[in-house]
C-alpha cells in the first residue's frame, strides 16, 4: 500500500493554495466543501476565484510565492504551470514537514487527491497511487451509477437514531440486524422517495415490529431492451429485489442484473401461447408482499404506458401494500431512436400518438378519422396481429396509401430489424416481423435511410407481391 487512506477534518483549518487558474479554482471549490481556511497566493485570480475572494471565501496574497507563507499551514496545494516554482514550493514544505500536493506531478506530492464519490456524510475515495487517473475516473463513474443520492440523507437519519436504537436493541447482533432490514428495505425507499417523515415512522414501526418484516412493491420499467437503456434507479431497485415477476417483454440481458438470489417468476402474456393472467399476476404480488419481501413487477418499457401498470397499483392500494414506481424508456422512444425514426420533425409530423393494437374485450374504438391525419405519427404497440385492420380503417379515414411505415422487430437489441414499406404494405410486412414488434405509420419514416446507425446499416430489398418495399436489418 503506496499511501494510507485517511480522511481529513479541514474545518477551519488553514490550507495554502499555490496558483490562481482554473486548475487552482477546482481544489479550491473542492477545500471549501470541506470547510477549510484557503489562502489563495497568485499574482492574478481567474473569475471562479476572483469571485470566490470578493465573497471573502478565500483569502489572496496578490503576489508571488515566499516560504514564510507556509507558517501555521496544515496542507499546501501548488497548481502552477512553473516547474521551478512548483519544486521550490515542494522542497520547503517537505523541510517543515508540511504535507504537499503538486497538481500532476506524482513524485512531488506527500499526499494525493482521490477520486471521490459524495453522499455526504457518505464518502467514498478512489486511488490508483497516481499511476492510473483514467482507470479511476472510469470505476469512479461505475460506482456513481451504482450508489443512490439517497444514501447521505440514510446516513444522517441513522445517526440520529443510532442512540435511540441502541439503548431499544442491547446486542450488537440484533443492532446490526436492525440497520441491515433498514438500509434495504422500506425505509430505504421512502429515503430515496423523499418521503422522510415516513422514512422516520418506518424505522420507529420497524423498532417495535422487530419480527415482523414489512413487505413493499416497486413497478420498474425495464426500457425497450438493451440493458444499458434501464435507468440508474431500475438499477438500484432490481438489485434489491426479493422477488421479480417480469414480463416476456423483459431481454435477458436486463435479467441478468437482478441479483442472484432473486427469486424470478415469468408472469408474462403472449399472444397464442400460455401465459399467466392478470389476477394470477395481482394474486402473487400480493402474497409476496405480504410476506414481507420486496417485489419487483418488471416490465419492459414503461409501466404506465400500455403496461397495466395502474391497474396492477389499484390492487395494492386495495390491500394496503406501500409501492412506487421506476419509469422506464417506453418502447416507441427506443424503438425509434435506434431505426432512425424521429417520431417529430418540423417538416414531417408534428404531433405523435401512441396506440395499442390490443383493447380490452368491448372497450372503446380508437377515433380513426383523427388518427389518419396527415403529418401525424402513429406509434402502434402490439399491434402486429390487427395490422390488417389498422390499415384498413387508415385508409378508409383519408391516410394516403402512400404513407410510409415500418415495423420495427426487437427494437434496440443485436437482433433488431427494421422493415420499412408503404401503408398499403403494413399487414404484410406486420406478419414477416419477429415479435415484439412496434408499428409506425407517419412520414417520418422516410428519415429512416438516412439517419439509422445502429447495427448493420445495410439495406436490402425483398419482393413482396408486386411492391418492393425496403427491409434494413439493424
Amino acid at each position: 500500500m503506496e499511501y494510507l487512506p485517511l480522511f481529513f477534518d479541514l474545518k477551519e483549518r488553514p490550507v495554502l493554495l499555490v496558483g490562481g487558474g482554473h486548475v487552482a479554482a477546482r481544489k479550491a471549490s473542492l477545500l471549501q466543501r470541506a470547510g477549510a481556511h484557503l489562502t489563495v497566493v497568485a499574482p492574478e485570480l481567474c473569475d471562479e476565484l476572483h469571485q470566490a475572494f470578493i465573497e471573502n471565501r478565500i483569502e489572496w496574497i496578490a503576489g508571488h510565492y515566499q516560504e514564510e507563507y507556509l507558517q501555521s499551514t496544515m496542507l499546501v496545494i501548488v497548481a502552477t504551470d512553473d516547474n521551478a516554482l512548483n519544486q521550490q514550493v515542494y522542497l520547503d514544505a517537505q523541510a517543515r514537514h508540511i504535507f504537499v500536493n503538486v497538481v500532476d506531478s506524482q513524485p512531488q506530492c506527500s499526499f494525493i487527491f482521490p477520486a471521490i464519490i459524495d453522499r455526504s456524510p457518505i464518502l467514498v475515495a478512489i486511488s490508483s497511487a497516481g499511476k492510473a487517473p483514467v482507470l479511476v475516473r472510469m470505476l469512479r463513474e461505475k460506482l456513481e451509477a451504482m450508489l443512490p443520492n439517497s444514501l447521505g440523507t440514510m446516513a444522517t437519519i441513522a445517526g440520529k437514531w443510532r442512540q435511540k436504537v441502541k439503548q431499544h436493541l442491547h446486542t450488537f447482533q440484533a443492532r446490526c440486524r436492525f440497520w441491515e432490514q433498514a438500509f434495504s428495505g422500506k425505509f430505504a425507499s421512502l429515503v430515496a422517495n423523499d418521503q422522510i417523515a415516513q422514512a422516520q415512522a418506518q424505522l420507529e414501526q420497524q423498532l417495535q415490529q422487530q419480527d415482523m418484516p414489512q413487505g413493499e412493491l416497486a413497478l420498474v420499467g425495464a426500457g425497450p431492451g438493451d440493458a444499458g437503456l434501464l435507468t440508474l434507479r431500475g438499477l438500484q431497485v432490481i438489485q434489491q429485489a426479493e422477488v421479480v415477476l417480469y414480463d416476456n417483454l423483459v431481454s435477458p440481458e436486463v435479467l441478468e442484473l437482478v441479483r442472484r438470489d432473486a427469486d424470478t417468476i415469468c408472469v408474462g402474456k403472449r399472444a397464442g401461447q400460455h401465459s399467466v393472467s392478470q389476477e394470477e399476476t395481482n394474486d402473487l404480488i400480493v402474497k409476496y408482499v405480504k410476506q414481507g419481501k420486496r417485489v419487483v413487477r418488471l416490465k419492459g418499457g414503461d409501466p404506465f404506458i400500455f403496461g397495466r401498470g395502474g391497474e396492477e397499483l389499484e390492487v395494492a392500494i386495495e390491500h394496503g401494500i406501500t409501492f412506487q414506481v421506476v419509469p422506464g424508456i417506453t418502447a416507441a422512444s427506443g424503438a425509434s431512436a435506434y431505426a432512425g425514426i424521429p417520431l417529430t420533425h418540423r417538416d414531417y409530423a408534428q404531433s405523435v400518438t401512441f396506440m395499442t393494437g390490443h383493447c380490452k374485450a368491448q372497450g372503446n374504438e380508437p377515433d380513426w378519422a383523427s388518427l389518419a391525419q396527415a403529418n401525424h405519427t402513429l406509434a402502434i404497440y402490439m399491434g402486429t396481429a390487427k395490422a390488417e385492420y389498422i390499415k384498413r380503417y387508415l385508409i378508409e379515414k383519408g391516410r394516403a396509401p402512400t404513407t410510409p411505415i415500418a415495423v420495427i422487430s426487437c427494437a434496440t437489441r443485436t437482433e433488431q430489424q427494421v422493415f420499412t414499406g408503404d401503408l398499403t404494405q403494413l399487414a404484410q410486412l406486420a406478419q414477416k416481423a419477429p415479435t415484439p414488434a412496434l408499428l409506425i405509420v407517419g412520414e417520418v419514416v422516410a428519415l429512416h435511410h438516412q439517419l439509422a446507425w445502429f447495427g448493420d446499416k445495410k439495406v436490402q430489398e425483398t419482393r413482396t407481391s408486386s411492391r418492393s418495399p425496403l427491409v434494413h436489418f439493424a
